[in-house]
C-alpha cells in the first residue's frame, strides 16, 4: 500500500535526485526514458505500481479496473496480445497504448496513469474523479504525484499557502477545481488526459464528459428508462462487489445506500455485512430506517457510536490523511467507519454516494425556486454562478468579517470562485459544458465539483488509509451516461426527487424507505464545538501560529466560537471549517 512520485528532468541524474528530496526513497529509473525517475512513498496508503511495461510503453500508477474482462476482450479483438492475470496498470496501459483516449474512455474504474513518452509525460485520470493526481513545475522539471505532500517536500518548488484557494475552500467546504492550497501545483481534473511537454508546456484534452442526450418529445411511459436503469446499476454493483469473501455496504438508511445493500444482497454470493453511525439518543438520525433495511436484505449489520470526544482526538489524524480540507463533519466518523470495516477482514466497502448528484437531490431545490422568481436586471438580480455560491450557505457571504484587511486586499485582484460553477451553469450554444436543462446543469454542476473534489476524493482517501477501497456504484460511468440521457421530469417527478432511482429498485426494498423523503443525519457539530471541541478550537483559533498566518480575524472567530452574532443556527457549521482548514495548514506546516 503506497503512492508514487515521478520526475521528468533534463537528464536522469537530475530526476534522481528530485525524487529522492520528495519520496525519501531510492529512486527508480526506465531504461529508454531519459530524465525519467519514479518513487513510491512507503509512508501512504495507496494503490502504487511501477515501472511497468506493455507493448513496448513504460508507466505507473494506481488502477482499479471494475471492466476488467470487458476491456480485455476488447484488446484481444485489436490483436493486442494480453497475459493471464497481468496487473490492472497493464491493461489500462494496454488500452492507452493501442487505443488512445478511446481505450480510456471504455474503462471503468478507480485510477491515475502516468505515461512518459518522448514529448514528456502523460497524465491520465478516471472519468469520475475516484483516484486523484497532482503535478507542478520548478526549475526546467515537472513532477507528478499521487500525494500532495511529496510536492510539498520538493525543494525545488519552494511552494507556500494559496490564498486563493483559502478562499474558495472556506466558499465550497472544499476545492472544486484544479487549484490546490500549494501554490504553483495543480489537480488532473477527471476524464482528462494532460501532457506535460519538456519545454514546460501543459495541453489538456478532454476524454470523457458527461453529454446531455434526451430525447424529445418526452415518452410518456418511463418503463425503457427505469428497466435500463435497474439493468446498470446491477451491472455496476456486480462489477465492485469482492470476489470470494463477504460484502461490506456503508448504511445510512436513505434510498442510495439502502438501494445498493438490497443489489449486494441479492447479487453477492457471500454474506453482505453492514455498517452504520450513531451520534446518541436524541437526535435526529436514520438508524430506524438502516435498521429496517438491514433485517429486510438479512445483512449482519453494525452501528457504531461515535462522541464528541472521539471526534475530537481524531480530528487532527483525519484531515492529516486528505491532500485537500473536507469541511465535512462526517470525516472522522468516515474514519471510523472505515477502521471498523478493515477489522472485520474486508479489502473493500460499497457505498451510496453519488445518488443525489446524479438524480437529483434537495441540494437543487434553493437554485430552482430561484430560478423561478428570478427579476434579469433588478437590483436583487444575481447571476446563476453567485446564486450557486449563497446556496452553499457556506462562509463566502462571511468573507469580508472572517477575513482580515490584508487577506481581503491580497484578493482583491485574483479569480473569483464563481469561474468554477459557471461553464457548467451557463455557457453559450457551442460550450462543450452546456446542457439545456436547468436540472442537468445544475447536476452536471454538483458531479463535477462536490462529487470529484468533495465525495470522491474523501472516500478515496480514508478508505486507503485502512487499507480498504471504497467503491461507489451510482457514480459509474455507464449510470451516470444513463442519467444525462434521461428526461429531467423523471429525475424531478412533481415533488418527488430521485424519482426513477426509486422506481428502478421499488421491487427491492420496502415502500416506506422507498417513499419518505430525505431527512438526513443530524451531526451534532454545536454540540462538539460547544463540549468536547471547545478547547481544541480556542487553542488553534486563537493561537499565535494561527494569527501569524493573517488569514482570520481574532474578533469574528471569538464571536463565532461564542456562538453570538447573526450566524445562528449555522454559525457551527461555519466555524467548522475554519477549525478543518486550520488542523490542515498544520499537518502540512504551512
Amino acid at each position: 500500500m503506497t503512492r508514487f512520485c515521478v520526475c521528468l528532468s533534463p537528464t536522469t541524474g537530475r530526476a534522481r535526485t528530485e525524487i529522492e528530496a520528495m519520496t525519501g526513497a531510492d529512486p527508480v529509473t526506465v531504461e529508454g526514458a531519459e530524465g525519467f525517475a519514479l518513487g513510491l512513498l512507503r509512508d501512504e496508503p495507496g494503490r502504487a505500481e511501477g515501472p511497468f511495461t506493455a507493448d513496448g510503453v513504460t508507466a505507473a500508477g494506481e488502477v482499479t479496473l471494475h471492466n476488467r474482462a470487458e476491456l480485455v476482450a476488447a484488446l484481444r479483438a485489436s490483436g493486442a496480445v494480453v497475459p493471464e492475470g497481468c496487473r490492472d496498470g497493464e491493461v489500462l496501459l494496454r488500452c492507452w497504448s493501442r487505443l488512445g483516449e478511446a481505450g480510456v474512455a471504455r474503462a471503468e474504474g478507480m485510477f491515475v496513469l502516468v505515461v512518459p513518452d518522448r514529448a514528456g509525460l502523460v497524465l491520465i485520470r478516471d472519468q469520475v474523479g475516484a483516484r486523484t493526481l497532482f503535478y507542478a513545475r520548478a526549475r526546467g522539471s515537472w513532477a507528478a504525484s499521487t500525494s500532495l505532500r511529496a510536492l510539498r517536500r520538493w525543494p525545488a518548488l519552494g511552494t507556500s499557502m494559496n490564498l486563493a484557494a483559502v478562499r474558495s475552500f472556506l466558499t465550497f467546504a472544499y476545492l472544486p477545481g484544479e487549484e490546490t492550497l500549494l501554490t504553483g501545483v495543480r489537480e488532473v481534473l477527471p476524464g482528462r488526459v494532460v501532457r506535460l511537454a519538456a519545454d514546460g508546456s501543459v495541453t489538456r484534452s478532454v476524454y470523457w464528459e458527461p453529454r446531455e442526450r434526451v430525447a424529445r418529445p418526452v415518452p410518456e411511459d418511463p418503463a425503457e428508462y427505469v428497466a435500463t436503469l435497474r439493468s446498470l446499476l446491477e451491472r455496476a454493483t456486480a462489477d465492485r462487489l469482492p470476489a470470494a469473501e463477504p460484502a461490506a455496504v456503508l448504511l445510512s438508511g436513505g434510498i442510495d445506500s439502502s438501494l445498493v445493500t438490497a443489489l449486494a444482497a441479492r447479487l453477492h454470493d457471500r454474506p453482505v455485512r453492514t455498517y452504520s453511525i450513531s451520534f446518541g439518543d436524541g437526535l435526529p438520525n436514520e438508524l430506524g430506517y438502516s435498521g429496517l433495511v438491514a433485517a429486510h436484505c438479512r445483512t449482519r449489520h453494525r452501528v457504531l457510536s461515535v462522541t464528541g470526544t472521539t471526534v475530537a482526538s481524531r480530528l487532527a489524524d483525519a484531515a492529516a490523511l486528505l491532500d485537500s480540507p473536507v469541511g465535512d463533519p462526517l470525516t472522522v466518523p468516515n474514519l471510523l467507519l472505515a477502521e471498523a470495516v478493515a477489522a472485520d477482514g474486508a479489502t473493500c466497502v460499497l457505498n451510496g454516494e453519488g445518488g443525489d448528484p446524479v438524480f437529483g437531490g434537495p441540494k437543487n431545490l434553493p437554485m430552482l425556486v430561484q430560478e423561478m422568481h428570478r427579476v434579469p436586471g433588478a437590483p436583487w438580480d444575481e447571476d446563476r454562478a453567485t446564486a450557486y455560491l449563497r446556496s452553499y450557505r457556506k462562509c463566502w457571504t462571511d468573507l469580508p468579517d472572517l477575513l482580515t484587511s490584508g487577506a481581503l486586499e491580497a484578493l482583491r485582484d485574483a479569480p473569483l470562485p464563481q469561474r468554477f460553477v459557471a461553464p457548467y451553469l451557463g455557457g453559450g450554444a457551442e460550450d462543450p459544458y452546456r446542457m439545456g436543462h436547468l436540472l442537468n446543469r445544475l447536476l452536471h454542476c454538483n458531479l463535477r465539483t462536490k462529487g470529484a473534489h468533495h465525495i470522491l476524493t474523501k472516500v478515496e482517501r480514508l478508505t486507503a488509509s485502512q487499507g480498504i477501497e471504497g467503491r461507489s456504484p451510482l457514480f459509474d460511468r455507464r449510470v451516470i451516461d444513463h442519467a444525462f440521457a434521461t428526461p429531467p421530469e423523471f429525475k424531478l417527478r412533481g415533488t418527488a426527487e430521485k424519482w426513477i432511482l426509486k422506481e428502478a429498485v421499488r421491487d427491492l426494498l420496502p415502500a416506506t424507505v422507498v417513499d419518505r423523503p430525505k431527512s438526513g443525519m443530524r451531526v451534532p457539530v454545536q454540540q462538539w464545538l460547544a463540549g468536547p471541541l471547545r478547547e481544541l478550537g480556542h487553542d488553534l483559533l486563537l493561537s499565535r501560529r494561527a494569527a501569524a498566518r493573517g488569514l482570520f480575524r481574532r474578533d469574528t472567530v471569538r464571536t463565532w466560537m461564542r456562538g453570538e452574532g447573526t450566524l445562528l443556527p449555522r454559525q457551527g457549521g461555519k466555524l467548522w471549517l475554519v477549525l478543518t482548514l486550520e488542523l490542515w495548514l498544520r499537518s502540512y506546516a504551512l
